[in-house]
């Protein structure tokens, strides 16, 4: 089927399309509207396919978090997340269990209000986490720095 007729056909209020070129070897250059990521297999010159999507997870959910407390009126100073994950020996080679370590710099007082808003954004709103989620139980740590 042609692409352009299989996007003609969709129904989907909101369509996000990536171009993505090969340059040599495993590495390709993907775009989206004015940016673009590297992307390289051994994961010398770009993230590696899988990696870009534990970045994805924590970006979306960051973007989350970063909203939500606004919202509650928390102050924060700095916000970092690590994701980790293994993945299964057989192939695909996919991963299992994904963890997550948020650590936000706030005063301790505030601590239940950012695991709330990590719990909504893992829940409800981030699409990255419901996605990954029908596949890989998600786990996540809080440090308050």
């Amino acid at each position: 089927m042609d692409i352009g007729k299989c996007f003609a056909k969709s129904k989907a209020p909101r369509m996000t399309i990536t171009h993505t070129v090969w340059h040599k070897d495993h590495e390709f250059t993907s775009s989206l509207d004015h940016n673009t990521v590297k992307i390289d297999g051994a994961r010398k010159n770009g993230f590696g396919p899988k990696a870009l999507l534990l970045a994805g997870l924590a970006g979306c959910s960051g973007i989350d978090i970063v909203d939500i407390l606004k919202k509650m009126r928390v102050d924060f100073s700095a916000f970092s997340i690590e994701v980790k994950a293994a993945q299964t020996e057989e192939l695909p080679k996919v991963y299992k269990d994904i963890y997550i370590a948020y650590k936000v710099k706030t005063d301790k007082k505030n601590e239940e209000k950012v695991r709330k808003a990590i719990d909504l954004s893992l829940e409800k709103y981030c699409g990255v986490s419901a996605m990954l989620q029908k596949n890989s139980p998600i786990h996540f740590t809080l440090e308050i720095i």
